[in-house]
């Protein structure tokens, strides 16, 4: 379903809402997917966006994707620090539990700059939130929000601390974070239950070909292991 949200930040996103084929027994299940960097041609039909759709709606999900404000038929302007954007996040994560009502389980999915903006929006206190990382770009990550990476690291800190379930995937041979990169900061990263790191050899920022079929099995089994 396409839709046009107003939003409480003052934009208005464009916006896509899909319903699972069944509801999941639990009760109903959202997750919400964020897209590349929009300076860059970041939009809601990204490919990967769209793989990472096909992987949640096999496990029943009601989903949102949206064009990021300046994207598409989404008013207002594109942020350089990314603040903006995650102001617009939390505002449609409320939009769309109150929407879909009686949500169990929120997940917040971000691909590329779209995982930098999913950590500035905190788990909803009354509603069990995992987050799930793409390519998070460690590599040019000060470039991409007008060196505002202290505030992203302490954004990503808080998650981990409320015990919100994370999950980490990067490709060996990402064309903007090297393995090494990747190693050094996972390594760093808080040492808690809630968070699994999932390296895959041979993928790409892009997820082409086969490195495409791994990353949906892994975010595949991530689900199978959620809580219900």
């Amino acid at each position: 379903m396409a839709l046009t949200i107003q939003l409480s930040t003052g934009v208005s996103l464009e916006a896509e809402l899909c319903a699972p084929q069944a509801e999941f027994s639990g009760g109903p299940r959202l997750a919400i997917f964020l897209h590349p960097w929009s300076w860059l041609g970041g939009r809601m039909d990204d490919p990967v966006v769209s793989l990472l759709m096909d992987t949640f709606e096999r496990h029943d999900f009601h989903m949102l994707r949206y064009n990021s404000r300046g994207v598409g038929r989404s008013t207002g302007w594109a942020s350089l620090t990314g603040s903006s954007e995650g102001e617009d996040l939390c505002a449609l994560v409320n939009w769309a539990v109150e929407r879909i009502g009686n949500v169990k389980r929120l997940f917040l999915v971000g691909y590329s700059h779209g995982s930098l903006i999913t950590t500035l929006c905190p788990s909803l206190p009354s509603i069990p939130t995992s987050y799930l990382l793409v390519s998070y770009p460690v590599g040019p990550r000060a470039w991409l929000t007008l060196f505002r990476s202290s505030l992203y690291e302490k954004a990503l800190g808080s998650i981990l601390e409320s015990k919100a379930g994370v999950l980490v995937v990067y490709g060996t041979e990402d064309e903007f974070t090297s393995a090494e990169r990747y190693e050094r900061w996972t390594s760093g990263l808080s040492s808690v239950e809630n968070l699994e790191i999932s390296r895959i050899e041979g993928g790409s920022h892009f997820w082409r070909g086969g490195s495409g079929r791994q990353l949906s099995a892994t975010v595949d089994a991530w689900l199978l292991h959620q809580p219900r």
